[in-house]
């Protein structure tokens, strides 16, 4: 037990993330008053943490993949995945005769659109060699015009049938379901990473693709694999995203790449490749979402929300680069005089 609370707080992200949570709940109970920590408004932003974490484990494993992994594609899949089961299922489940089968076929139908979604852009990444931040730009907005067009621009209607009810609005022990689904998935993602084969290439090839090749490590699979999985968490944010709005719409959640992108960096993966920690990322959609509900008490504008995000990731990136210990080993010590680095 030593050894784990040791480890635990040995992990300079994880103790920064832990305190920004703290930090941001403090302030966040100062500025919007006791209403705030009411247990309704935690549940409320429980229920929206799911849609943004499983986008965002998506780009986190894209980019521990290396290379400019990422994928931009990400909730147009999601919207796009809820719109097909939104216009098809009905017509093949009534969802007031047979409510949970309605549920069952609808789940089944966007998994679908998901996994091809995520299929295409894993061939067009690792077969056809494509770069990813342009190939899954491309994509997005492949699944955005085919979204458009199935609606021509308008909204789908949602049955809360079934267990899609349950998704959407019910709490199991005062937590919403959404959020226990999003910590399961986390929970299994993350010990896949940490404890499986495959989990143990994906950190080598972003940590050093040349020694990854010489181990023998699948690329083209690992590559297909990844991009596979991301694409069947967005079709999985497109379900949590319908059930809790009764509604699928193209346009859905605009800023939720930015904010994708902000969670994975601020949980201290490197757009390099190579690392990354599911703790972490809980913990930093956990801030966002805080700050962003803090926003909302204090009525503050989503374009200034938009830019604050903006600027975070900026930073954080930003920050990633920069090595403090660099300018302490050049700053002047008593004598006057600044250490010079080795030659």
């Amino acid at each position: 037990m030593e050894v784990l609370v040791k480890r635990a707080f040995s992990d300079g992200q994880l103790n920064f993330l832990v305190g920004v949570n703290i930090l941001v709940l403090a302030c966040a109970a100062v500025l919007t008053g006791a209403d705030f920590l009411d247990p309704y408004n935690l549940q409320s932003m429980a229920s929206q943490i799911p849609e943004l974490g499983l986008l965002a484990i998506g780009v986190m494993l894209a980019m521990i993949s290396g290379n400019g992994g990422i994928d931009l594609s990400g909730i147009a899949l999601a919207n796009l995945s809820a719109v097909v089961a939104g216009l098809l299922v009905p017509g093949l489940v009534a969802p007031d005769e047979a409510p949970q089968l309605y549920a069952v076929v609808f789940c089944a139908v966007a998994l679908t659109v998901g996994l091809l979604g995520g299929l295409l852009n894993s061939v067009l990444i690792a077969i056809v060699g494509l770069t990813p931040i342009l190939c899954t730009l491309g994509t997005q907005l492949l699944f955005t015009g085919m979204a458009v067009a199935l609606t021509n621009g308008s909204g789908v209607r949602i049955d809360g049938a079934g267990f899609l009810e349950t998704l959407g609005y019910e709490n199991i022990l005062n937590v919403p379901w959404s959020f226990a689904l999003f910590a399961v998935i986390a929970l299994a993602i993350g010990a896949w990473m940490r404890f499986s084969p495959n989990g143990v290439r994906l950190f080598l090839m972003g940590t050093n693709a040349r020694a990854a090749q010489y181990a023998g490590v699948p690329r083209i699979r690992m590559l297909m694999m990844v991009y596979t999985i991301s694409g069947v968490l967005a079709s999985v944010a497109g379900i949590v995203i319908a059930a809790r709005t009764s509604s699928a719409k193209w346009d859905y959640g605009s800023s939720y790449v930015l904010i994708a992108i902000l969670i994975v960096v601020m949980a201290g993966v490197r757009p390099e490749g190579g690392y990354g920690r599911m703790i972490c990322l809980v913990l930093s959609a956990t801030a966002l979402q805080i700050l962003s509900s803090t926003f909302n008490f204090l009525d503050i504008s989503n374009f200034f929300r938009d830019c604050a995000w903006g600027l975070l990731l900026l930073l954080f990136l930003a920050s990633s680069r920069i090595d403090l210990r660099m300018f302490w080993s050049q700053a002047p010590h008593k004598g006057g005089t600044a250490t010079r680095p080795p030659l």
